[in-house]
């Protein structure tokens, strides 16, 4: 088992602390394995055995215990001593009434709890409704660049000449680097996730009847990563295929995907206004990979899928990220954290002139003195213009920052 750090080093600023935790993001991403981390983290620290009660409610052997009273009752005759017990409870939104039941384990019992979910909607709703302010919740996303390269050297034996080639074709998803799978099998694991995440967290945790509109929905989103639109454009687009579906309809769906944590919308920022737009946002995948499984590659999307992977990288390093808007220009994202921010551009490659002036020129006309970069896949174009620095997409992945 690989010890994913930065998500372990989180946790424990809160462990033992009057503080639910609750690890969110998609199916498969390691939300588990996590769990199974900290289990032996506090082993070590001299937490006995049988003060660590771990439930995976996807399990069937936990079947009896999915509704709140089951739960309660269990936990309740588990704990038998005065000491601390802490409770790792895995995929808590399969448990019908679960916030009820966890908010009595904090006013009942001495525990520590860490949550896992799925849906981000159903997390942040209920326990902002029966835990304010007593919660955190921490993102766990797919593999990061750093974190794929330990995965391919301890399960893969193989060196690879240009290893980002790989996890560009391959993407994040753990279970992907555990095994020497073709490209053939890693994408029909990850269409197995994507079916998986579409019907259970999205179709039966909202109630969705029109599921071939919903595919269809999803499918001009994942061709469409890097890209501004507005659900008057998705509208638009099923109106011109002879295919009716109404803004709030579309609205519904896109919030369904991003609860389920398959996408994540981005809005605009004005740069000089220094407000969040309301209109014509952008929408990334949570593991490129999705798009291969559902659609298949196409070089038309390079410059997307670039542009997907520095999105994610931001938000594992803790950005808030928006598009930025500069008069008629844009930027393609601005991250802030803790009020400091950073400007990128992503390009495929710095192999033309116009291209070149535009993507610095761009950064170029934003006057504050924050961190400027452009983010290619060349090799070979070398330097800044300006104080704005040109980075292989590699340096951007694995300098920290």
């Amino acid at each position: 088992m690989i010890f994913r750090e930065h998500y372990i080093q989180e946790l424990e600023k809160y462990i033992d602390k009057p503080i639910i935790k609750v690890l969110t993001g998609i199916r498969r991403s390691g939300k588990s394995t996590i769990l199974s981390m900290v289990k032996e983290r506090l082993q070590q620290r001299g937490v006995k055995t049988e003060q660590i009660i771990s439930l995976n409610f996807e399990s069937f052997q936990v079947a009896p215990l999915l509704n709140a009273p089951a739960l309660y009752n269990y936990i309740r005759d588990k704990i038998t001593t005065r000491e601390k017990y802490y409770l790792l409870l895995d995929e808590i939104q399969e448990v019908e009434g679960w916030e009820k039941a966890i908010n009595s384990f904090t006013v009942d019992f001495h525990v520590d709890i860490i949550l896992t979910g799925s849906n981000s909607r159903l997390l942040s709703s209920e326990l902002s409704t029966y835990l304010a302010g007593r919660y955190v919740e921490i993102p766990v996303y797919t593999l990061s660049y750093s974190e794929y390269l330990d995965f391919h050297k301890k399960y893969s034996g193989k060196k690879e000449d240009k290893p980002f080639n790989r996890y560009f074709r391959y993407g994040g998803f753990p279970v992907i680097h555990k095994g020497n799978y073709s490209i053939e099998s890693a994408q029909k694991i990850v269409f197995d996730i994507y079916s998986s995440v579409l019907l259970r967290d999205t179709v039966q945790r909202y109630k969705i009847r029109d599921i071939e509109l919903l595919e269809r929905v999803v499918k001009y989103v994942f061709d469409n990563i890097g890209n501004t639109f507005s659900g008057k454009n998705v509208a638009d687009y099923f109106k011109s295929q002879q295919r009716k579906i109404d803004i709030n309809t579309v609205y519904n769906y896109l919030h369904a995907l991003e609860s389920s944590f398959l996408i994540y919308k981005v809005p605009r920022f004005d740069i000089k206004g220094k407000e969040i737009l309301k209109t014509m946002e952008k929408y990334y995948l949570a593991d490129i990979s999705l798009l291969y499984a559902a659609m298949g590659f196409k070089d038309s999307n390079i410059s997307g899928i670039l542009e997907n992977i520095v999105f994610l990288e931001l938000k594992r390093r803790g950005y808030h990220v928006y598009v930025g808007k500069l008069g008629t220009g844009e930027i393609d994202f601005v991250a802030d954290k803790s009020g400091a921010k950073l400007y990128i551009q992503v390009a495929y490659r710095l192999d033309l002139q116009a291209t070149i002036d535009r993507e610095f020129g761009n950064l170029l006309t934003v006057s504050d003195q924050y961190p400027k970069y452009v983010i290619t896949l060349d090799d070979f174009w070398q330097g800044s213009v300006k104080g704005v620095e040109h980075l292989h997409i590699t340096q951007f992945l694995l300098n920290a920052q």
